[in-house]
């Protein structure tokens, strides 16, 4: 036999990363990728696969990891402080 073994990931020249998934979804949810494909390849003006569609809505969705955040200022108070006798 000449089963192929696919690692379950790898590295891109880009950057990114690439990883095999095996997902069991309800078919309204694999009709509503089918949809997200659609638009996809209307907008990209080209096929898009149900992988791509995939990539798209997980990148869209995502807010930044907290390591690639910029560290926001502290907050300074705007309440005088009291000294000294009354």
């Amino acid at each position: 036999m000449s089963d192929r073994v696919t690692p379950p990931m790898h590295a891109l020249p880009d950057g990114e990363a690439e990883l095999a998934l095996v997902v069991r979804l309800p078919w309204e949810d694999v009709a509503r990728l089918g949809q997200e494909a659609g638009r996809l390849a209307a907008q990209m003006q080209r096929p898009v696969t149900l992988d791509e569609a995939v990539s798209h809505r997980l990148r869209s969705s995502r807010t930044p990891a907290a390591h690639a955040r910029q560290e926001q200022p502290a907050a300074v108070s705007a309440v005088p402080r009291l000294t000294g006798s009354a």
